[in-house]
Parts: structure tokens; C-alpha cells; sequence
């Protein structure tokens, strides 16, 4: 049983440590307000957290989302099951949470496949499909952008070119999810792409789609859905909570909540890695300006007044766009202050940093 819902040699494996105390493995298949959907060796089940866990995640670790592994107690199939631990995530899709407080919200964990959806109505936003390919490098899981709705888009294929233009080897998929062959086309390109035993998420704004995507992938109405605003394309929020739903493939599909606003948040950098700053998902999602900046005649170029700067020039010449290289620039700002207000030593290399950023471009500006 548990094997339909990903489990294998390795998540036994991590699972060997609760094994002597009583405790029996499960998935979070959907999490409510105060209780949680599971999945057990005995089937589905409701659950609670224990004491302890909520605790623990007080004190800075981290309550269970939808995808995770966990240990539970429950004496009988008909009880409700008593979450006792997190088993470690081998990915997770985070975001900073809303509010002006610097605190992590996992969104989906343990996924191998995320599906960007974007509609092709007032929904279409390069610069954000960005910011979601940069989340998505940060969480470890592998993208896929699926352009819904070509039935309100006049050239779907100019779109996909557009797209493919920005997402360097990143599967592309354009779809009508509501047209009467949408059913074919998810179980057709999207459908193959899960293979049985993994996990993929859908994410993306109110309104893109993804419940109908899902209610293709399942062949009926497992979601509710609502139509859009014709003015600016805007959905309801009809998906209200994140949910596990099984294919008939053997593999696993989570359908999220729309997202209004991604603010990336820097797992790996808040974690003290002063290296990976240099390689950062950013870097990953442009790869051609990461390529130009090894061009530069300086080693620590800030690509603004330095000379014999390839980024500048590639500028100059129309090599890489004006909008792309701006949205690069904020995506990388806003890792670098993710990552500084998460850690201490990297806050204080950052001022430092910025300080003497500074002192270069004053002295580049007095030469010239």
C-alpha cells in the first residue's frame, strides 16, 4: 500500500530510526486547518500533531506540508493517527511567507517534477515564469512550463518560442485544459512526463488552470473550478487547500492554492553556504549572462561602470534584453537579502561586499 504513494528503499531507509518505537510510516496526502490527510499501509487515515512536533516546529523546525514522509502512531485503522516526526525532505518548493517576517513556508514537499502553469490570457508574464524557474532551482526539483488556454491565444506558438527563449532546457507544453480535447492532450504530453512512483506539483496563479489540469489528469471532477475574470484574467482561489491526488500511471499529482505573490526565499544560502552564493539558481536561469560575465576583464565586475565589461557590451549590442537583464539584477538582489537576513557571517560579508562595490564605482567614475 504504502508503495503506491512513493515509498522505497530509501525512504525505508530513513524511516529505520522509528521503526523500534512503535511508529509506522505514512504520506501527508492533504493538510486542513488543524488535521491531515494521510496515507497508510492500512489506506487513508486522519490525523493530528503531537505535542511534541508543535513544539519543535516552535522552535524552528518545521510542520508537516503535503508531500512529506512522517512517523505516526495510530492503534487502530480507524483511529485518528498521531504525527509524531518529519522524515527529512529530499526536495521542497518554499517561498518567503507573506508579512514582513523573514519565515520559510514550504509550499510542497518531496516533489520530482514541478508544473509551472501560466495561461495564455492576461495570465502571461515572462519575467514571472523567471522567478519561478529560480524557486524551482532552489528546491531541487526539475521544471516543466505548461502554457494553458491556447484556445484564447491568437499564437500560441510565437508564446512557446518566447518561453523556450528564457527557459534554456526546460520543457515547454502548450495546452487547452478546458478545450474538448484537453483530456487527451494532459494524458497525452503531461501524463508521461510522472512516471510511476514520483511525485509532480502544479503551481501558478489563481486562475491558470491547474485544478482543470488536474481534473484531466483523473478523468473527473475531482476539483472545483471556477471561470475567470474576463478583465484581467484573475481567478477565485477555488482550490483552497494543497492535496495528493493518485494517477492511474502509478504516479502521484499535487494541485496548490493559486500563488499571488512568489518572494523567493534562499534555502541553501540561509544555511551559512558562502560559495553557493556565486552559483545560485539565478545564475541557473540566465545562463547566457552567467556565461558573458566570465568575459569580463575584472573578476569582481559589478557590470555597471567597469571597462572591457562583455555584460555591457552584449547590452550595447542587443545580445541579451534590457527587460531580461533587469529582472535578472532583482532576482539576484532579492536572493542576496533572502540569504543576508537568514544568516548572521553572510549579512556582514554582504555589507562589506556592498561597501566596497561602492568604492569601486566611485573610483571607475573619477578615471573616466
Amino acid at each position: 500500500m504504502l508503495q503506491k504513494a512513493g515509498w522505497n528503499e530509501v525512504w525505508e531507509a530513513e524511516f529505520s530510526d522509528f521503526a523500534g518505537k512503535g511508529l509506522r510510516p505514512a504520506r501527508v496526502l492533504a493538510q486542513h486547518r488543524h488535521s491531515y490527510s494521510l496515507w497508510t499501509e492500512s489506506g487513508e487515515a486522519d490525523a493530528e500533531i503531537a505535542g511534541g512536533l508543535l513544539y519543535r516546529a516552535e522552535a524552528g523546525g518545521g510542520l508537516p506540508v503535503v508531500g512529506d514522509w512522517v512517523a505516526m502512531r495510530q492503534y487502530a485503522p480507524t483511529d485518528v493517527a498521531i504525527i509524531t516526526d518529519v522524515l527529512p525532505r529530499r526536495t521542497k518548493f518554499s517561498r518567503k511567507a507573506s508579512g514582513s517576517a523573514e519565515q520559510e513556508q514550504v509550499i510542497a514537499a518531496n516533489i520530482d517534477l514541478l508544473f509551472i502553469v501560466c495561461g495564455l490570457d492576461h495570465d502571461y508574464n515572462l519575467r514571472r515564469l523567471e522567478r519561478y524557474l529560480v524557486a524551482a532551482g532552489q528546491s531541487g526539483v526539475k521544471p516543466a512550463i505548461v502554457l494553458n488556454k491556447t484556445d484564447l491565444c491568437a499564437d500560441a506558438e510565437a508564446r512557446v518560442a518566447e518561453v523556450q527563449a528564457i527557459a534554456v532546457g526546460v520543457p515547454v507544453v502548450a495546452i487547452s485544459a478546458v478545450s474538448a480535447n484537453g483530456c487527451g492532450q494532459v494524458a497525452e504530453t503531461l501524463l508521461p512526463m510522472i512516471a510511476a512512483g514520483k511525485t509532480a506539483a502544479l503551481v501558478g496563479s489563481s486562475g491558470a488552470g491547474k485544478s482543470t489540469i488536474v481534473n484531466q489528469f483523473l478523468g473527473t471532477a475531482a476539483q472545483a473550478t471556477q471561470p475567470t475574470r474576463e478583465s484581467d484574467s484573475r481567478g477565485r482561489h477555488t482550490t483552497t487547500h494543497r492535496e495528493l491526488f493518485f494517477l492511474s500511471n502509478g504516479g502521484l499529482i499535487l494541485d496548490n492554492p493559486g500563488i499571488r505573490e512568489l518572494q523567493l526565499w534562499a534555502q541553501d544560502l540561509a544555511q551559512g553556504s558562502r560559495n553557493h552564493l556565486q552559483t545560485t539558481a539565478v545564475n541557473e536561469a540566465f545562463p547566457e549572462i552567467e556565461a558573458l560575465t566570465a568575459g569580463c576583464a575584472f573578476r569582481d565586475c559589478t557590470h555597471t561602470a567597469e571597462p572591457a565589461c562583455a555584460v555591457q557590451d552584449a547590452l550595447a549590442s542587443g545580445e541579451i534584453d534590457q527587460t531580461r537583464w533587469r529582472s535578472y539584477l532583482k532576482l539576484r538582489r532579492e536572493m542576496r537579502h533572502a540569504a543576508a537576513q537568514t544568516d548572521s557571517n553572510l549579512r556582514r560579508t554582504e555589507k562589506e561586499r556592498w561597501k566596497k562595490l561602492c568604492s569601486n564605482v566611485k573610483r571607475n567614475q573619477k578615471r573616466k
